[in-house]
């Protein structure tokens, strides 16, 4: 019996130590969250969750916490028309809607890592979706490095571990903005927007796990008003596999 008990004593010990072994491991992977809002400077109850990434980027800035603010144009017909919006960003949600099984569409809405959709308002709810996303280990891993020539930007990446039949998706973003609201839902009030998307564009992956990518900037564009951000998403589920922001040249900064 004693035998036994020594015999069984080793072995929790050995399993105990390799349990430590392989979360030490998985901790070694970060966690990421990629925010995705969905939001209008038509729609009453946004500027809440615009607030809310603010908040958000501010606080996450040393993690792996990247937010996207796209603007969509539905609202525009009520009234006051978002000057940051887009057909575009209005697609990308209907997208989103046939990945998640989610319909109709509605505003504020919060996609985290392409898998679950919140109310962007909803800061408990948010905060424990960045929270859950950020514990999970990554297996995909990008690096990103911008320049610029003339108008446009250059982003050279570089993939590891990232499956077939994904695409790369590159997001010109403004940090911040303010905007005077004189009609609709939001009339007389100035509206604060955070990580605002001013262009999403996207590129078919190969075989290669480096290339560069070549996209065009917004006029007003300045690398301490603006960042870069990358993500890679699986084009069959809509989950996104990874996501970094993009490192300048140093004769940029």
């Amino acid at each position: 019996m004693k035998k036994i008990k020594i015999i069984s004593a080793f072995t929790m010990l050995f399993l105990l130590t390799g349990n430590t072994i392989f979360s030490q491991s998985n901790q070694d992977k970060k966690g990421f969250a990629l925010l995705e809002l969905y939001t209008s400077e038509g729609c009453s109850s946004c500027p809440p969750a615009d607030e809310l990434m603010g908040k958000i980027q501010k606080e996450y800035k040393e993690d792996n916490v990247y937010v996207l603010s796209y603007h969509v144009d539905y609202w525009d017909k009520q009234g006051w028309k978002d000057i940051f919006s887009s057909a575009s960003n209005t697609k990308r949600q209907y997208d989103y809607a046939k990945f998640l099984g989610k319909e109709p569409i509605y505003t504020p809405q919060l996609i985290i890592n392409g898998k679950i959709d919140y109310i962007g308002s909803q800061e408990t709810a948010v905060q424990n979706g960045i929270r859950t996303a950020l514990s999970k280990p990554v297996n995909a891993e990008i690096t990103l490095e911008a320049s610029i020539e003339e108008n446009k930007l250059n982003v050279n990446y570089s993939l590891s571990k990232v499956p077939k039949n994904n695409r790369l998706f590159i997001a010109v973003v403004q940090k911040s903005g303010k905007i005077n609201v004189k009609r609709g839902e939001n009339a007389n009030r100035v509206l604060s927007h955070f990580q605002i998307v001013r262009s999403l564009n996207s590129f078919a992956l190969t075989e290669n796990s480096k290339g560069t990518a070549s996209l065009a900037l917004p006029k007003d564009f300045n690398t301490k008003d603006f960042e870069v951000i990358g993500f890679v998403q699986d084009m069959n589920s809509g989950i996104i596999l990874t996501a970094e922001r993009a490192v300048f040249a140093q004769n940029l900064l």
